[in-house]
């Protein structure tokens, strides 16, 4: 009878140590993600036109992405003007490729997104940024503006100098314009980016590829640049079926 109550005993305990081992490790099921790119906003006539086979409410704060688990905590960034709000994904849905995600109409309000070019950036939080999930802001709530936003995208105001606030607001016009690549993968070795870029070539038809050096050890393939969304669609279509880790859509 002593041996049951003991074995029985240290069953709850070690239950209660899992159970607390969860809480602490909130983040511990949802990977390590980030892609740039264009998100698709929704709208009645794809889901009528079987664009979209998931109806998605348009005052929803919930995602769709397929790269991520349902519930995975994202923050997405609008990277021309540096608005971000806290979001979950939903459930699975198909949608076309080319697009990172699915968000509503009034996550691209929130975020002031241009219909012509919803470039976002799509991130899962890690532990250190979890605290942000029930407070659920916007770029514009927050009083550190320069530490959040990419710099093209900070505009200043309330300075009382008109010279800075014209420069500001240049350079977020220059935003405006439609300037991408298609990054295909960044790779340690320059003989190695070399070698992809032939194999591209060669195999797979893909031709025009870059290389660039970002730094030392560090060599990027990228097609582009792209003028306008047709046409770096149609070039994302034929990468995407490389089935690369994380292609990515950056704006130059």
């Amino acid at each position: 009878m002593i041996y049951r109550i003991i074995v029985l005993l240290c069953f709850f305990l070690s239950f209660s140590c899992d159970q607390k081992t969860k809480k602490i490790n909130y983040e511990s099921g949802f990977k390590n993600y980030s892609n740039k790119g264009f998100t698709l906003i929704y709208d009645e006539k794809l889901f009528k036109s079987k664009d979209l086979n998931r109806k998605m409410n348009d005052r929803s704060l919930l995602v769709f992405s397929n790269a991520l688990k349902k519930e995975t905590p994202v923050k997405i960034t609008n990277l021309i003007n540096g608005k971000y709000l806290i979001a979950k994904v939903g459930k699975k849905s198909r949608y076309p490729e080319f697009y990172n995600s699915v968000i509503s109409k009034r996550i691209a309000e929130d975020l002031n997104l241009d219909v012509n070019q919803p470039y976002i950036e799509l991130k899962t939080l890690d532990q250190n940024n979890s605290f942000i999930i029930s407070k659920a802001k916007t770029f514009d709530e927050e009083k550190e503006v320069a530490n959040k936003a990419p710099v093209e995208g900070i505009k200043i105001e309330n300075i009382g100098n008109a010279t800075i606030n014209k420069e500001a607001n240049e350079v977020i016009k220059s935003n405006d314009i439609f300037n991408y690549i298609i990054k295909i993968a960044d790779l340690y070795f320059l003989e190695s980016a070399k070698i992809l870029k032939e194999r591209l070539a060669n195999e797979y038809n893909i031709n025009n590829v870059k290389i660039i050096k970002l730094s030392k050890n560090n060599y990027r393939i990228y097609k582009g640049p792209f003028k306008n969304l047709e046409s770096i669609k149609k070039d994302y279509k034929d990468i995407i079926k490389l089935n690369f880790e994380n292609i990515e859509i950056i704006k130059l």
